[in-house]
């Protein structure tokens, strides 16, 4: 799968960019829907959670590729 992504032109950094970003993003999405929604603290914080999951394994991808990057 690494080597597939990395084929199709996905680098590491790409996968090291996603992961900060969503850590952006979890926030984010905790505060409009603690702002938007009526659903109280509970839903936001499922949100956040829920997006805040993504960074890791965007991470863990962006070793992943940084390895197959430099062939070790």
């Amino acid at each position: 799968m690494i080597a597939k992504l990395s084929e199709l032109g996905v680098t590491s950094e790409m996968a090291y960019t996603a992961g900060a970003v969503s850590i952006g993003l979890s926030f984010l999405s905790w505060a409009v829907s603690k702002k938007k929604e009526d659903a109280g603290t509970d839903r936001a914080d499922r949100w956040g959670i829920f997006v805040g999951q993504w960074a890791p394994t965007f991470f863990a991808l962006g070793v992943a590729l940084r390895l197959e990057e430099t062939g070790t």
